[in-house]
């Protein structure tokens, strides 16, 4: 079984000005109102770790499972027999820069996290992607 909920925004900013916001692992607060605090345990690279605090959720780990400096990368949390998927993209159109936010949640109790946590990740994913690009652009969040 497997669910996924995604969210996309357009921005003048280019990529490696998204791309600064999202290396910044600790301060992913800023454009995402969902997370209350976040951390990576090294560099910004496939392979490294981190952790990441929902608001009124538990602390969760992830590791960096993609990272393409300036296109995209994928942060993976794993649950008792599920997985989720944050994968991040970038791409330039004539009209600039498209931000997608994309989580996939997949395994055996997908129907339970889905029920637990999905509606919540749904409703986040379209102001953390807009906010985000306001931000690149040197806006407020």
């Amino acid at each position: 079984m497997a669910w996924s909920t995604q969210a996309m925004a357009r921005t003048t900013a280019s990529p490696e000005q998204v791309w600064r916001l999202w290396s910044d692992v600790g301060g992913w607060s800023l454009w995402d109102p969902e997370v209350e605090s976040s951390a990576l345990d090294g560099a910004f690279t496939k392979g490294v770790r981190g952790s990441l605090k929902p608001r009124g959720g538990p602390l969760t780990r992830f590791e960096l499972v993609s990272v393409e400096p300036c296109r995209g990368f994928t942060n993976c949390s794993r649950l008792p027999l599920a997985r989720i998927d944050f994968i991040h993209t970038l791409r330039e159109d004539g009209a600039g820069t498209v931000i997608e936010h994309r989580v996939e949640m997949s395994g055996p109790l997908t129907f339970l996290f889905r029920r637990l946590i999905g509606a919540g990740l749904a409703r986040g994913l379209p102001g953390a992607v807009t906010r985000l690009a306001r931000l690149a652009e040197g806006g407020p969040g």
